[in-house]
């Protein structure tokens, strides 16, 4: 989807409902250089039964004994801030994004100018949302938590016969623990998309810390999506599981590091930067004590050493048994012309 890895800074509803926090997670995910910053949008009446459970890592860290519902009630944002924070962004220099969580809210964030369609992982079968949703957004991110290989195949064939073209299409590898434990990213999974499905792939991350996006950049990943947080100290279900703004900066420039790190050439061949280190750090053959002309050189009078400005190592056994053409000093680089 673009020549450099697009970073995605999750704010989610870690704003809490609260439009002043919603915009200094807009301020950290400015300061961080992040490419968007990217909020949720729902109506709770739309997407939750009002008996429907949290998941364990929702009441542990909300600890307010709220049904899903009345959770997701307090987090919604209204249309008028989403207007307010998509400006806002722009005015900060990032990019604003948003994942519609019900037909409704797709219809919105394409009326306001959202070109990014993120598919979020308790989506991918949704048939008719991701119907609509492909008609609507020419580019199109989709995040794959708790899914199987064929059910990925299965979402992305529902995109692709309803107008989505596949070369707009990228797949996040996920998995949807808050946070995830390590041994369950199974970070090779997110090839495994790519070979199936011939889509550019990317990882959206909810471990602790900035080491697994950052490998997953090192393995193919164009698409980085992280959560973050002011303060993971506060009320909330995804706090604990979010970077703070200085650590989201961190991976950004971590991230940004490994891009130039893999985007030599793929020979193997001495950079400009080293080349001027070549003649110090190798070494020429050298005499080891005073030699006469005529003497011939052996192992007793010739060494190794640095500087590499004359005779190759390489060329020792060659040198072996020639006869000196001229006197050489101690230290003194061997020429046979």
């Amino acid at each position: 989807m673009a020549e450099k890895v697009i970073i995605i800074a999750e704010a989610g509803v870690n704003h809490n409902g609260d439009l002043a926090r919603a915009k200094e997670l807009i301020d950290a995910a400015a300061e961080a250089q992040v490419d968007y910053v990217k909020f949720q949008t729902f109506i709770a009446d739309k997407i939750v039964t009002k008996t429907a459970k949290r998941a364990k890592y929702q009441d542990q860290n909300t600890g307010d004994g709220d049904s899903q519902y009345e959770m997701l009630k307090k987090l919604e944002l209204s249309h008028e801030n989403h207007q307010e924070l998509k400006s806002y962004a722009t005015k900060r220099g990032v990019k604003f994004l948003s994942t519609a969580f019900d037909l409704e809210s797709l219809d919105y964030l394409k009326e306001i100018g959202i070109d990014l369609a993120k598919i979020p992982s308790g989506e991918i079968t949704n048939y008719p949302y991701l119907k609509k949703l492909a008609g609507l957004f020419p580019k199109i991110v989709m995040s794959t938590g708790m899914a199987n290989m064929q059910e990925i195949k299965d979402a992305f064939r529902v995109l692709i016969n309803n107008g989505a073209k596949q070369e707009n299409i990228s797949i996040l590898h996920c998995n949807t623990e808050y946070p995830t434990p390590m041994i369950d990213v199974n970070l090779k999974a997110m090839k495994h998309i790519q070979d199936e499905l011939g889509v550019s792939v990317g990882y959206s991350d909810h471990t602790l810390g900035i080491e697994v996006p950052i490998a997953a950049v090192a393995l193919g990943a164009v698409l980085i999506e992280k959560h973050f947080t002011l303060d993971r100290n506060l009320p909330g279900p995804d706090h604990k599981a979010s970077l703070e703004p200085l650590e989201l900066k961190a991976m950004v420039t971590a991230i940004r590091n490994i891009e130039k790190a893999i985007g030599g050439s793929g020979k193997k061949e001495p950079s400009a930067s080293e080349l001027k280190n070549k003649e110090i750090v190798r070494k020429s053959i050298v005499a080891s004590r005073a030699i006469v002309k005529g003497e011939v050189f052996r192992e007793e009078n010739i060494t190794i050493k640095r500087p590499g400005t004359g005779l190759s190592p390489m060329l020792y056994e060659k040198v072996i048994g020639t006869p000196a053409i001229r006197n050489f000093d101690v230290d003194q680089l061997i020429s046979l012309k």
